[in-house]
């Protein structure tokens, strides 16, 4: 048979090529056994095997071309993907937290509200405890559930006077950290009130002016031993007994008003009985019939460092209380005002009377055309120059309304205020 015409497999070139891929398959393989026991013999360690058997690293090529190439060669190289080129300017999200608190610190009530509806992290920092510290929520309508909201932000300075709260329901179990409070002529619920008076125990400024409270609302004062200045003036629906408790429990006040409110004689005798010598100013005034000659003598003796006094409206005074008040020796200033069994002759000793005195109230007793002679006899005496008492106030009465000082509170404003 020709060879053009013999079968595939029997032509002599491909079964020799076919012998020889076998022969060398075979050669190869002993080969590689026997470079491996060799190497495994050796002390190489699995790296260096792994380094031996591991495919030759490709080597960059060179390229040079062109004239312009002759004395530089170039590199050829995969380009590394391009990385995105951050936007100019700072992020939000890259500022630290302390950074953001500080700058929410310079927003009012409304705007910190609305920008903490835009993400998690920002709700979290605008509800923080160093942003809530001094609130100014006067003006503000639908007080219940905002207030309600704020105490539990952890505030410490609270003002709201004038304003009115319908029903509270505060809940909280953990003590508020309250320590100033201006609740003044609001119309409040006593269950209210109550509620957020019972968890305050760090109470050292308080104003309740005008208020209905209730005796468990006094118990609940008598847990603050820190406080300070208490202003319950005009208040009223609270026992003599409590009051005494409550006297006794608050050794530190400073700064008592407790003027004007819907005493009996119990309730003055309670007073003037427990209070603290640590008292330095009082107003004990508006108690016609119930303030008596004998309670002021119990009054100078447990409070002898008495620096302002406030006795007015007290019409069973008569001048026989001027050689007992001398016994203050630190008094500056007095209130008589319409102590009407005060006769004018008796006003003129009260410069010796009292050395250190520099301002005296007589409203009711002294008219205009006899205050130039009155002023004569006291040189040094500043004579009707105070029309309200700024005793414990967290805002003296005298200020004008529309000054810069509306908004402060124990002579300090708040720095979170809502705006109307």
């Amino acid at each position: 048979m020709p060879n053009d015409s013999m079968p595939l497999q029997d032509l002599p070139c491909l079964s020799l090529q076919g012998s020889m891929l076998s022969q060398y398959n075979r050669t190869n393989k002993r080969k590689s056994r026997a470079f491996l026991s060799e190497g495994l013999d050796t002390e190489c360690t699995p790296t260096e095997l792994i380094q031996q058997w591991s495919p030759p690293h490709k080597h960059q090529r060179l390229i040079t071309k062109g004239k312009e190439n002759d004395d530089n060669q170039f590199v050829l190289a995969r380009r590394s993907r391009r990385r995105k080129e951050p936007p100019a300017g700072i992020l939000w999200d890259s500022l630290p937290d302390e950074l953001l608190l500080r700058i929410f610190s310079c927003l009012h009530l409304q705007d910190l509200l609305r920008i903490s509806v835009v993400c998690k992290r920002w709700h979290r920092l605008v509800f923080d405890e160093s942003l809530w510290y001094s609130v100014d929520l006067e003006g503000l309508t639908h007080m219940g559930p905002a207030l309600q909201q704020v105490l539990k932000t952890g505030v410490r300075r609270l003002r709201c006077p004038r304003t009115f709260v319908e029903e509270l329901h505060f809940t909280a179990t953990d003590p508020l950290q309250i320590v100033q409070m201006d609740l003044s002529s609001s119309i409040i619920p006593t269950t209210a009130l109550e509620s957020i008076i019972c968890h305050c125990r760090l109470l050292q400024y308080l104003s309740l002016e005008g208020l209905h409270l209730s005796d468990n609302i006094i118990c609940s004062l008598a847990k603050n031993p820190n406080l300070l200045q208490l202003n319950l003036s005009g208040c009223s629906a609270f026992s003599a007994p409590v009051v005494a408790d409550m006297l006794k429990s608050c050794s530190s006040i400073e700064q008592l008003n407790i003027s004007w409110c819907s005493f009996n004689n119990d309730h003055v005798k309670s007073v003037v009985n427990n209070l603290s010598p640590s008292v330095t100013h009082l107003n004990l005034s508006g108690y016609r019939e119930s303030l008596t000659l004998d309670d002021v003598k119990v009054l100078v003796e447990r409070c002898p460092q008495i620096e302002t006094l406030d006795l007015s409206d007290s019409t069973l005074l008569m001048a026989d209380v001027f050689p007992v008040l001398k016994q203050l020796q630190c008094l500056r200033h007095l209130s008589l005002s319409r102590c009407y069994h005060i006769h004018l002759a008796a006003l003129t000793d009260l410069g010796k009377l009292f050395p250190a005195l520099g301002l005296l109230d007589v409203f009711g007793l002294v008219q205009d055309s006899q205050l130039p002679s009155l002023k004569k006899e006291m040189p040094h005496v500043s004579i009707n120059s105070r029309l309200f008492s700024s005793v414990a106030r967290p805002m003296p009465a005298s200020r004008v309304v529309s000054s810069s000082s509306e908004h402060t509170m124990w002579n300090r404003p708040c720095r979170l205020r809502f705006r109307l």
